[in-house]
């Protein structure tokens, strides 16, 4: 594989690097040819002229591109509006193949279909790399779909964007259909002989507490802990609702989990009602928390990176970044992420309207994201090991201000989050016997009740929830000859065999510690006939028990059947009755009522 970059500099330019390329491939044994041209202007006339002179030299070879945010070319970022790059691969088995279809939501589906059977009917297929129009068109289902596509293919790509950052006007264009605001263009590679590999880059670490997103709609996040989202970057940051809250908050987007994988979501805008416009669709009720960009730590994950990619000797990197990350960084810095790929292979790309990245059985839309593909013919036998030479001065062997201050607060965060979590445990369970309290299972039962009031009976008496209340008998005889510390250890065995009885028999069931030796289990879905099983159960294998000094004891259990309509406490009363029947009639029995 080869690779020729350079940036348009006119016709006369353009016609010169294309016959010099020609030369090689005429002088060459070659298999494919494949131009990828990135441009920040939307002069369609340009790149039409551009396609066509490429075309008139070099009939046999493909191109596809994209309109940009700007242009990657030799790692750094371009100083011309109009980029190209000529892949040429050198291997007979490489195969190469792009294909062009019109999208939008609607046809989406239909798209992911026929690129699926091309790929079913083309086995050879390693890697799909895709730039689309996306602005103004909501990604998630189409992402969605494209899981449909084989987990063994390497899927990557950018979103086409414009110089203007504001501005939802953009074109991708190929060889294989027109330039469109509205398509989608996918490179398919493959081969016996073709290598590929993928990942991706963020760097910004997660700060502070977790919010949970309580309302949003595609791109729109309207709530944050049931508050307009708004005002989290205003009370944690103090950002304001102005001209430069774009600017302002880029350094501060939203992580959260998606798919098992970290995904970004940066605020565009914030509106009047308090909502914020996001990049690109976030979902409802996912934990999401403020993450913050700072160079150093991305730079340092950046020569990680590159440093993974030196045993598989690349030939070539395509990378997509977002075009955030250049705002973030600014024109003059933004190479200082592209160049450690550059040092070790070709690398060029464009900056995009968001990345995609296939992880496993998904593929993702991404944001404020470095995604990076690397390409190789042939096997690495015999090759020398390239090395990435990044200058790491300024941040080796030592963690910048902000990091450290940023850690420390997301440690102290998890700390307090850690600590709330198990005060919230201990507020609803027994201290002896780590199984609920009384005021928890009575919370669990009377929220059943409510349940079943809500959905109505419809003159059906029984609701199929059910109650078990139990009692160990002549407890007070272990406590007075045993001591109490052995009769601890009859209630903790109690309440083991309890929750492995439950989690066998009765799974979303809960188990409580009623008073002393009693015990309450609520038993969801489970009618009386059923629950006096698991309570047969229960008796039974308590009486099995072996315990370090008191001899085996026994059980009495009463179950119930809550009726609809009735309250909790009724429920209670009845079970609690029936319990005292079981007692009354010569313990170690159930009695049902």
């Amino acid at each position: 594989m080869k690779q020729v970059q350079f940036e348009y500099r006119g016709q006369e330019d353009l016609a010169a690097n294309i016959k010099r390329i020609k030369m090689w491939c005429q002088s060459s044994l070659i298999s494919k040819v494949i131009f990828q041209i990135y441009t920040e202007t939307l002069d369609k006339e340009k790149i039409e002229k551009i396609c066509r002179s490429i075309v008139d030299e070099i009939p046999y070879a493909l191109y596809m591109g994209a309109s940009t945010n700007g242009n990657i070319i030799m790692g750094d970022k371009s100083k011309t509006k109009i980029s190209i790059v000529c892949t040429i691969f050198e291997y007979p088995t490489t195969n190469v193949m792009i294909l062009q279809y019109p999208l939008s939501e609607a046809n989406s589906l239909e798209v992911v279909e026929s690129l699926t059977a091309v790929v079913k009917d083309n086995p050879w297929v390693k890697s799909i790399t895709t730039y689309t129009t996306m602005r103004g068109m909501s990604m998630t289902t189409y992402c969605e779909e494209l899981g449909m596509l084989p987990r063994n293919l390497v899927f990557c790509g950018g979103g086409a964007f414009s110089d203007n950052i504001n501005d939802d006007a953009a074109f991708v264009f190929s060889s294989s259909g027109q330039i469109s605001d509205h398509a989608a263009v996918f490179l398919l590679v493959g081969g016996d002989d073709y290598h590929v590999k993928a990942t991706h880059v963020t760097g910004w670490k997660p700060l502070g507490r977790s919010l949970l997103v309580t309302k949003a709609k595609g791109a729109v996040l309207y709530e944050l802990d049931g508050k307009p989202a708004y005002q989290t970057y205003y009370k944690y940051l103090n950002i304001k609702n102005d001209a430069n809250f774009f600017f302002n908050t880029l350094e501060f987007p939203f992580l959260y989990n998606l798919n098992g994988m970290d995904i970004l979501r940066a605020p565009i805008a914030s509106n009047e009602d308090g909502s914020i416009m996001m990049t690109a669709d976030i979902a409802e009720n996912v934990e999401a928390k403020i993450a913050y960009g700072d160079p150093w730590t991305i730079l340092e994950i950046v020569y990680d990176t590159a440093v993974s990619f030196e045993d598989f000797i690349p030939e070539a990197f395509t990378v997509f970044s977002c075009a955030g990350r250049r705002t973030f960084w600014g024109d003059d810095e933004i190479g200082n992420e592209t160049k450690p790929f550059q040092s070790i292979a070709p690398t060029s790309g464009f900056y995009t309207s968001g990345e995609f990245l296939r992880n496993g059985k998904h593929v993702n839309q991404h944001n404020v994201t470095l995604v990076i593909k690397a390409e190789r013919e042939g096997n690495t036998e015999g090759k020398e090991l390239p090395k990435v030479y990044m200058n790491t001065e300024e941040f080796s062997g030592k963690v910048s201000m902000i990091n450290r201050l940023a850690t420390f607060i997301q440690a102290a965060t998890e700390e307090l989050e850690e600590a709330n979590r198990q005060l919230g445990i201990a507020a609803i369970t027994d201290g002896l016997t780590k199984l609920y309290n009384r005021a928890e299972i009575q919370r669990l039962i009377s929220e059943k009740v409510s349940e079943d009031d809500s959905k109505g009976s419809h003159g059906i008496k029984r609701t199929g929830n059910s109650l078990i209340m139990m009692d160990i008998d002549d407890f007070k005889q272990v406590n007075d000859v045993y001591g109490h510390k052995e009769g601890d250890a009859v209630l903790r065995s109690l309440s083991k065999m309890l929750k492995e009885v439950i989690n066998k028999n009765a799974p979303g069931s809960s188990a409580g510690r009623w008073g002393g030796e009693e015990f309450m289990i609520l038993l969801p879905g489970y009618n009386r006939k059923k629950a006096s099983e698991i309570a047969s159960i229960i008796r039974e294998e308590f009486a099995r028990l072996v315990f370090p000094n008191a001899p085996f004891q026994t059980i009495s259990l009463g179950v119930t059947e809550m009726i609809a309509g009735e309250t909790g406490d009724i429920s209670c009363i009845r079970v609690d009755d029936a319990l005292y029947t079981a007692k009354a009639d010569g313990k170690n029995r159930v009695v049902v009522k």
